[in-house]
């Protein structure tokens, strides 16, 4: 018979716990155990950058009908109008479908001002500036900004730029609580950030989230900050807080199929902000910088025919004739690789690069044309309305045999004078067909080719020249102009 001492059994195990705890304690930690840290705590963020959040909502003076139905609620009609979604039938809805009275059913000829939407916003100055998105102020009979402790004012729109969707309106008081502006610079991807504002009216909401990604590219005159923070309707216009209860951004836009938060938000930088703003509060309007170029992004393919390597910079497709970039010597077809002395990474950049110069002033550039780079001055000019493009001429003239051309598909033709002087263009050769690879590579005909594998060709012969002798297994890059616009084409002459 066994008999159990409890005594003996229990120091065994006490005994082994010590030993296999000890063993661990020597053991150094994995990389998941040292990598742990604390979620954060934003409560002191919210009782420090909170009071400095506003509520903004907007009011629109409309001509009430008789027997119409109730109005839709505005929280609500933010909802549809921002993310896109149809608007229900009810009369009076700004943008949204308008109802004709039946007969005998008069308007009342005096205005009243029924809410128009809500947002958010923040304050820039103690006395009295504050942010928000020109979306939300836009179209509004009133503005009226409500603070934390709940005392109401009547706002005036100082301006608002819809390119960058930022507007300033001011309120008559002082003492108030100014939020810190950040350095976006510093801000990276991974970062903690939060979000304070009203969506659906709900006043100083708080959701966080991390920094998804910088610089995001949404066709958009500005580069976005993206995060995961739960914005909605309401939210446009409040600020985006780093950890350091600094604002780095003004939350604008979200993706979404539904309407609601998907955790795509998109925030404006802050730098880019006040820049706007600081125009907005001198002048009440903003003044952008053009050079007068039509661009388009440069193709890895482009960019390997022609030498580049790397495509980066933005590809001029055509010049405004008498323009800053015309008068300064930029052709089409050249890829304007830096600006300022800036590296332009991708076409998108340089319209942001100019348009944040002041008119009047004199900038670098530097082109990569036919395989060399090229240094250049233009004066910035104010931005202004696009210019139509001129039609294609239409004369054709007689054409000139060509073997090499024709092995392309093509037949060509001399350019007359008269044709060289209407497009400005010293020299090409005019394209009357196109088959086969040249077809397949775009070309067609009135098409005007300007250089081929980086070489200029002023006629015919000079185009049988180059192709002559050219390297048959490599793709050929074609620079060709239609109507206003240049651009390139690769053309493989081996399968």
């Amino acid at each position: 018979m066994i008999r159990l001492n409890l005594k003996s059994l229990f120091a065994c195990v006490l005994s082994a716990t010590v030993v296999a705890t000890a063993s661990t304690a020597m053991l150094p930690l994995s990389p998941a155990f040292a990598q742990v840290r604390a979620l954060p705590d934003f409560t002191d963020l919210v009782e420090q950058v909170g009071p400095s959040v506003v509520n903004i909502r907007t009011l629109e003076k409309v001509n009430p009908r008789q027997g119409q139905p109730d109005q839709i609620d505005p929280d609500m009609l933010e909802f549809f109008r921002r993310f896109g979604l149809p608007i229900p039938n009810i009369p009076n809805i700004p943008n949204g479908p308008r109802q004709t009275p039946p007969p005998g059913h008069g308007q009342n000829p005096n205005p009243e001002e029924q809410p128009r939407g809500v947002g958010s916003g923040f304050i820039l100055t103690s006395d009295g500036m504050i942010m928000t998105n020109a979306h939300v102020v836009d179209g509004a009979d009133e503005v009226l900004v409500t603070l934390t402790d709940q005392r109401e004012f009547k706002a005036r729109i100082i301006g608002a730029d819809k390119r960058s969707d930022v507007a300033v309106v001011k309120i008559e008081a002082t003492g108030l609580p100014a939020v810190k502006v950040g350095d976006v610079s510093r801000l990276k991807v991974g970062e903690w950030v939060m979000a304070i504002g009203s969506p659906f009216g709900l006043e100083n909401s708080v959701t966080a989230g991390i920094v998804s990604a910088k610089q995001r590219d949404t066709g958009d005159y500005l580069p976005f900050i993206q995060t995961d923070v739960a914005i909605n309707p309401g939210n446009s216009g409040g600020p985006l807080i780093n950890m350091r209860g600094e604002v780095v951004g003004i939350n604008s836009q979200i993706y979404s199929r539904s309407g609601g938060s998907m955790g795509i938000s998109f925030s404006i930088p802050i730098d880019e902000a006040v820049r706007v703003s600081e125009q907005l509060r001198a002048t009440g309007r903003v003044t952008r910088g053009r050079i007068g170029v039509q661009i388009e992004q440069v193709s890895k393919e482009v960019a390997e025919s022609i030498g580049l390597g790397k495509p980066y910079g933005a590809l001029v497709r055509g010049v405004e004739t008498g323009g800053p970039a015309d008068k300064a010597g930029v052709e089409a077809g050249d890829i304007i690789i830096r600006f300022d002395g800036k590296k332009v990474e991708k076409s998108s950049d340089l319209p942001r690069m100019v348009g944040s110069t002041k008119p009047g002033v004199k900038s670098s550039l530097t082109v990569f044309r036919r395989g060399a780079s090229k240094d250049l001055t233009v004066t910035i000019a104010e931005i202004e309305a696009e210019k139509t493009a001129a039609k294609t001429p239409e004369k054709t003239p007689k054409a000139t045999e060509s073997k090499m051309a024709q092995s392309m598909g093509l037949d060509l033709s001399d350019l007359t004078d008269a044709v060289k002087k209407e497009l400005k263009i010293k020299g090409g050769v005019r394209v009357n067909a196109a088959i086969g690879l040249a077809a397949r590579a775009g070309l067609r005909e009135g098409d005007v080719i300007l250089s081929v594998a980086n070489v200029a060709v002023t006629h015919v012969a000079g185009f049988e020249k180059v192709v002559a002798e050219l390297d048959k297994s490599k793709p050929v890059n074609i620079l060709f102009r239609r109507g206003d616009w240049a651009q390139y084409t690769v053309i493989r002459l081996t399968p």
